[in-house]
């Protein structure tokens, strides 16, 4: 399973961006997807998170991300709108898949991460 995560760049700060995360190989279903960064200096942090029922921000991401999937396409997505210096970080994707020895399971899987850098 390989997840591939594109949509950084440089952006000034009250921009916008929209990351994508694709998966590819041996997948079916994803069962969760999750955003996450990670800042130097600092440990990965969830920022988003959805399911079939349940749809979760970090606060920092509360009003301004917006996470949504294509669920034929096993694809992600992540609006970042408003955005700030502090956004600025490595945004990695997550795919939680049922395991296919035993589909009560989930399996992790993650992308290469995406760089955002929103100057000031």
């Amino acid at each position: 399973v390989q997840l591939q995560a594109s949509g950084g760049g440089l952006v000034q700060a009250g921009g916008s961006l929209r990351l994508s995360c694709a998966a590819s190989g041996s997948i079916t279903s994803v069962a969760a997807w999750n955003w996450y960064r990670q800042a130097p200096g600092k440990q990965r942090a969830l920022v988003a998170h959805i399911t079939d029922d349940v749809t979760r921000y970090a606060d920092s991401a509360k009003g301004r991300f917006t996470i949504s999937r294509d669920v034929t396409k096993l694809k992600v997505y992540l609006q970042m709108n408003n955005l700030k210096p502090e956004d600025t970080a490595v945004y990695y994707c997550a795919a939680d898949t049922p395991s296919s020895n035993n589909p009560a399971v989930l399996v992790r899987y993650w992308g290469q991460g995406t760089q955002v850098t929103v100057s000031s």
